[in-house]
């Protein structure tokens, strides 16, 4: 059997990778990365004078994941950060597991690659509702034109990241004040309730984008997004708003998930029930709803 070329077993892999996320074993939006990073790879190594997965050697693939890159603004990025590295290395080890096991190659290049450590998991920032008020007003900086407050509007219903990603006009109930969202790889499909202030927000979005542009679908992200590219949009909208607010510094970190931290903890004090905590965020979890909600509500648990 002739050596495969890297292009041609990416194909094959790929194949593989869209069949596991078809059955809810991996994220969609995974896939999508690993495509992407594996074609970055077959280029890399194409200019290097490797077209075959047997050729592939540990120095190479360590040269990739230490390669410049773009950041989302397309801005060189000279020396990658870790979090690039070990998304990269992450993609390889993934795609070179696929081709030995679809007897393609014997190659093994990350054998003695040693792994990327990650930082200390942050316990996030606990939010308080004057915060949140912060976030609001400079949210509304240059709104309709500006997404800023239709994307926390969103986020403060219980949308997700990648649900707010995903938001059209046609989720939106202004007059019975709800959003309805499908859900996401690690979330279900449900419908959110949003406050008078996400209401107004989001009707005055949707006005802007009616009348200015008529062809955009999807309320905070462009419609050629990727699902992942759109999902980390939402991420650096938030850091914008977060950084004019003066709630995010070098000493403090705030991210969309510590509105879902917020948002938990609202429907616990306001329910008592981590079920309507799990329903509200569309988790199938009542221990990863008690964990958002920051309560110890398993025997040993320390409370948060």
């Amino acid at each position: 059997m002739a050596r495969p070329t890297i292009r041609r077993v990416l194909l094959e892999v790929s194949r593989q990778w869209l069949q596991q996320a078809a059955d809810g074993d991996m994220a969609i939006e995974t896939v999508d990365l690993y495509i992407q990073i594996s074609e970055r790879f077959d280029v890399f190594a194409d200019a290097q004078g490797i077209h075959r997965m047997d050729d592939v050697t540990g120095q190479l693939t360590d040269s990739f994941m230490d390669a410049p890159g773009r950041d989302r603004h397309d801005n060189i990025t000279l020396v990658p950060k870790d979090g690039t590295r070990r998304q990269r290395r992450s993609a390889l080890a993934s795609l070179f597991a696929h081709a030995r096991a679809l007897g393609m190659t014997q190659a093994v290049p990350l054998l003695d690659s040693p792994p990327i450590p990650r930082p200390p998991r942050s316990t996030g920032a606990e939010l308080t509702d004057a915060e949140i008020e912060e976030l609001q007003f400079h949210s509304e900086r240059g709104m309709p034109a500006t997404r800023h407050a239709a994307l926390l509007a969103l986020l403060l219903s219980g949308l997700g990241s990648a649900e707010t990603a995903q938001a059209t006009p046609g989720d939106l109930d202004l007059a019975l004040a709800t959003v309805t969202t499908g859900g996401s790889s690690r979330t279900t499909p449900r419908t959110c309730p949003l406050s008078p202030w996400a209401v107004r927000a989001l009707r005055l979005r949707t006005d802007y984008l009616t009348e200015h542009r008529p062809g955009q679908r999807r309320l905070v992200t462009s419609d050629s997004s990727t699902p992942y590219a759109a999902q980390a949009s939402v991420g650096a909208g938030f850091n914008d708003i977060a950084r004019l607010s003066g709630l995010a510094t070098t000493a403090r970190r705030v991210e969309p998930r510590d509105i879902t931290r917020y948002v938990a903890r609202q429907v616990l004090l306001q329910t008592g029930q981590i079920s309507e905590v799990a329903r509200r965020l569309g988790l199938s979890s009542l221990d990863n709803a008690a964990d958002l909600a920051g309560l110890a509500w398993k025997i040993g648990g320390d409370p948060r």
